[in-house]
C-alpha cells in the first residue's frame, strides 16, 4: 500500500516529545483515515482511535469520554505515553472548546497523551482552531492524490489521470463510468455539501449553493464574470452571495474562483474570476461523455487538460502556501500566475501544437516574473510537471 508524504511527517512528530496537537486536514476521500492507520500500525506506541461519524453533533461531551478512555488505558496498563486519534472531529459541535479543556488538563497534570485530530471540512476546522486552539496545534495538510501516486498505486495512465482525477476510492471503478460518476457524486460531492458544509455553515439558499458548485466545475479552466454566472442560476440573488458560496467551496477543497493577477490588491479582489476544480473528477462527472470520445475531441480534451494542470497547481499551492491567479489583458492571457515569498512564476498551458500566444511575452515585459514556462506541447512535458513540486519553480 502506498504511503503518502504526510506519513513520515506525522510519524516524526509523534516520536517527538508531546508539544502540539496534530491536525490532519484535507478533503474527503484523500486517505486521511488510511494514513493514520498506517502510522498507528508502524509507530510501536499504544493508541486509541475514535470516529465521530456515529455521534450526534450535539454531543461534544463524547470528546471528554474519549479522553477518559485514554487516561484509563494509561492508568490500567501503566503506560508512559499514548496516542489518541479522533476522526472527523469537525462533525461535533463545539469540539474545539472540549479539546482545549482536555488538552490543557493533560498539560497541567503531565499526562503524556499525544493527540491527532482528523477533519475533512476546512470551513469547520479553521473556525474551531481559530476560536480555541491557537498556539496548541500543528497543521498537516493532505491534498488530492497526484498523478505519480495514482500511477504507482493503480496503474493510471497520464490520460486516465487527466480525466478521472485523483480519488483513490474510485480508481477501480473507471471501467464502469456510470458507477464511477455515481460514486463521485455520492461519496464526494453529496457528502461534502450535506455533511461538511450545510450542517453548520450559514447557507441561505442550499439549492443555489449546489447550482453554484455545479456551474463552477463545468466552467473549470474558464473565465466567467459573476454577472454572466448570475444569468445562468435560478434565484441567484446578488454577486456577494455567489462570492461567499465560492469561498466556502474553495475552503472545502471542491472548486475555487481564481482572481486576476494585478499588483494592486484591490484590483485583484474586484476582478472577473477564472474557475478551477481541485480534482478533475469533479469536472468530468457532469460531462455525460465517455473518456474515449472526449480524448478524441481536440477542443474538449484541451479544456480538460488545462483544468488538470490547474488542479495540480491548486493542490500544491494548498500544501505549500502559494497564491494562484490568472492574467488577461485584451487578447493576451497567462493561464496561471503563482506568487510565493515575493517571487512570481507565470505558466502557460498547451495541449497541442498550436502557435504560441503572446501572453507570456507581454506578461514578462510588464511584471518581470522570476520564471516563465510552458507546460505541454513544445514545453515542459505534462508528465514531468505532474511529478514535480511547485516549490522547485521558486528555487
Amino acid at each position: 500500500m502506498i504511503q503518502r508524504a504526510q506519513y513520515q511527517v506525522l510519524m516524526d512528530r509523534l516520536n517527538e516529545p508531546r508539544k502540539f496537537i496534530q491536525i490532519l486536514e484535507g478533503p474527503r476521500q484523500v486517505g486521511k483515515t488510511t494514513l493514520i492507520k498506517q502510522v498507528l500500525q508502524g509507530i510501536g506506541k499504544p493508541w486509541l482511535l475514535f470516529s465521530s461519524d456515529i455521534v450526534p453533533a450535539s454531543s461534544p461531551e463524547w470528546i471528554s469520554e474519549c479522553w477518559f478512555a485514554a487516561r484509563q488505558k494509561m492508568l490500567m496498563e501503566n503506560l508512559s505515553e499514548l496516542v489518541l486519534v479522533i476522526d472527523e472531529i469537525q462533525l461535533i459541535g463545539r469540539w474545539s472548546s472540549y479539546v482545549k479543556k482536555e488538552w490543557d488538563a493533560d498539560t497541567f497534570n503531565n499526562v503524556n497523551i499525544k493527540v491527532v485530530l482528523l477533519g475533512s471540512s476546512r470551513v469547520l476546522l479553521e473556525r474551531g482552531l481559530s476560536e480555541s486552539l491557537m498556539g496548541r496545534f500543528e497543521l498537516i495538510k493532505m491534498s488530492h492524490w497526484s498523478y505519480s501516486e495514482m500511477r504507482d498505486a493503480f496503474g493510471f495512465s497520464l490520460g486516465e489521470y487527466i480525466f478521472y482525477g485523483g480519488y483513490p476510492g474510485a480508481a477501480d471503478m473507471i471501467d464502469d463510468q456510470e458507477r464511477w460518476r455515481s460514486y463521485i457524486r455520492s461519496a464526494i460531492v453529496d457528502a461534502t455539501i450535506n455533511k461538511d458544509i450545510l450542517v453548520d455553515t450559514p447557507i441561505g439558499k442550499p439549492a443555489l449553493f449546489r447550482q453554484t458548485f455545479e456551474l463552477s466545475v463545468v466552467y473549470s479552466g474558464k473565465i466567467l464574470s459573476y454577472t454572466k454566472m448570475l444569468g445562468q442560476l435560478q434565484d441567484a440573488g446578488n454577486t456577494t452571495t455567489l462570492v461567499g458560496y465560492l469561498e466556502v467551496l474553495n475552503r472545502s477543497g471542491l472548486s475555487t474562483a481564481l482572481p486576476k493577477f494585478a499588483m494592486d490588491k484591490a484590483r485583484r479582489k474586484g476582478s472577473i474570476p477564472k474557475f478551477q476544480v481541485y480534482n478533475n473528477a469533479l469536472m468530468n462527472i457532469y460531462s455525460g461523455q465517455p473518456y474515449e470520445s472526449i480524448m478524441a475531441d481536440t477542443k474538449q480534451w484541451g479544456h480538460i487538460f488545462e483544468s488538470a494542470i490547474g488542479a495540480h497547481i491548486l493542490n500544491e499551492a494548498y500544501v505549500h502556501g502559494i497564491d494562484v491567479y490568472y492574467w488577461r489583458d485584451g487578447n493576451d492571457e497567462v493561464d496561471f500566475v503563482l506568487s510565493h515569498n515575493g517571487k512570481v512564476v507565470a505558466i502557460e498551458v498547451k495541449s497541442n501544437d498550436s502557435a504560441y500566444g503572446k501572453g507570456l511575452q507581454r506578461f514578462d515585459k510588464l511584471f518581470h516574473p522570476y520564471r516563465s514556462l510552458v507546460v505541454g506541447a513544445g514545453g515542459l512535458p505534462a508528465e514531468t510537471f505532474f511529478a514535480s513540486s511547485l516549490m522547485r519553480l521558486f528555487e
